[in-house]
């Protein structure tokens, strides 16, 4: 009985043949794909070109070239043909023909002006807006006047009250005239009755130089802009505290109320290095161009040059003016300036 249990668990030398022969058939598989994979791997001329609309690039990284010379270390050539295919337009050069020296700075307005009340108060009213363009003169913000004319309105009754009183001085100088000249009076009660009117009508004019002051505090809440120019900034706002001032510290009252500069006045702030200083020379021109819009270039001319460097950097600051900005040309954006030779 164990015999036959034995005969049953034996594997048939057939089927012991068949199992054989899969293994040499995975093993001749996996070496053919092996070998496949190796011819693939053997670099070639022609994998490092790529045709697009009938031009011929090379590929960075293969190696070679299209005439299968060997490219710079690193497998990128450093050809000016290679890089970026523009799709439309050729390809502009970014230096400026007769350039000593670029520098890149930031555009600023030649006078930024920030408008500061003249005394604390509560804004009423803010007429503008950022990118508003105004003009010389015109009033943008309104303070809180109702104290100074509650003083102008007690200024009018001050002074009704002092004209009578002349009135009242003149009545008794006319008076003591007649008096004096009959022999009533003496000479020192004229002399008084005239000075009781002078000093009455010194009293109106003091009254007069009180309401000038109240309507000058009165003119002093228009606020209006000092220069044609655009609103930069809106630094208050309506029914907020305002002070010519600062306090100290971040939470007080604002000090300014607006910035306005002149956008057709503009020019570039840039830190050249000391060695470079021998290339710029006050009044020398220069080719500018915003980072924004490099195909679009301004004339310029170095019209200021520090007087004094800085330690620290070992640079020095140059201003140059722009001629004819325009739109395109907005305050603290960075810009390129090539400084031009003779």
């Amino acid at each position: 009985m164990n015999e036959s249990r034995l005969d049953q668990l034996r594997i048939a030398p057939d089927r012991k043949k068949r199992a054989g022969q899969s293994w040499w058939l995975i093993i001749a598989g996996v070496a053919l794909l092996t070998g496949i994979a190796a011819w693939l791997a053997i670099p070639r001329a022609e994998d490092s070109l790529r045709l697009k609309g009938g031009e011929t690039i090379p590929v960075a990284g293969t190696g070679r070239d299209g005439a299968g010379k060997k490219s710079a270390p690193g497998g990128i050539e450093p050809a000016p043909s290679v890089g970026k295919v523009d799709s439309g337009s050729p390809a502009v050069s970014s230096r400026v023909e007769g350039s000593l020296l670029t520098v890149s700075g930031y555009i600023v307005a030649h006078e930024r002006i920030e408008i500061s009340p003249r005394f604390m108060g509560v804004v009423k009213w803010i007429g503008i807006k950022k990118g508003d363009v105004v003009t010389n003169n015109q009033v943008v913000v309104l303070l809180d006047d109702s104290e100074y004319q509650a003083r102008l309105a007690e200024n009018d009754g001050q002074l009704a009250v002092a004209r009578v009183a002349v009135e009242k001085a003149r009545i008794d100088l006319k008076r003591m005239e007649d008096l004096v000249a009959k022999k009533v009076e003496m000479t020192k009660s004229l002399d008084d009755a005239r000075l009781a009117l002078a000093s009455a009508e010194a009293q109106i004019q003091q009254i007069l130089g009180a309401r000038k002051l109240y309507e000058t505090w009165i003119d002093w809440c228009r606020i209006r802009s000092p220069v044609d120019g655009v609103i930069l900034e809106k630094l208050a706002k309506a029914n907020e505290l305002v002070t010519p001032q600062t306090f100290g510290g971040t939470r007080g009252p604002s000090t300014s109320l607006l910035a306005v500069a002149d956008l057709n006045d503009l020019q570039v702030d840039i830190d050249v290095n000391e060695s470079d200083l021998a290339k710029i020379s006050m009044g020398q021109r220069c080719k500018v161009s915003p980072e924004a819009y490099p195909d679009r270039q301004y004339d310029g001319r170095v019209v200021e040059i520090a007087p004094e460097a800085s330690r620290a950097k070992g640079t020095l600051q140059i201003k140059v003016q722009i001629e004819r900005p325009d739109r395109y040309l907005t305050p603290e954006l960075s810009a390129k300036v090539d400084f031009l030779g003779k």
